[in-house]
């Protein structure tokens, strides 16, 4: 029989709009910086243990999140945070 023992999952999220939305590098950066905080803040209000280990912000606005975080509450992640 196969389980998990411990789980994390490494993802690289990029943040961005559409090009047709003709909306300025400022404004394109505020609603990506506006959703990335949402996102972050609904990793915390459903209890994901998660960890971002880099956010930048690109030229054209985009918010770029390197994160990682719990597999499921069933799987142990404390190796992967340190």
């Amino acid at each position: 029989m196969k389980r998990v023992r411990s789980g994390c999952i490494f993802q690289t999220l990029v943040f961005s709009q559409k090009e047709d939305l003709a909306l300025s590098a400022l404004e394109a950066k505020e609603l990506n910086m506006k959703e990335a905080e949402r996102y972050k803040q609904d990793l915390e209000n459903k209890g994901t243990r998660y960890q971002i280990t880099e956010e930048t912000v690109d030229k054209d606005g985009s918010v770029v999140l390197k994160i990682r975080k719990e597999y499921n509450v069933k799987t142990d992640v404390s190796e992967y945070f340190m």
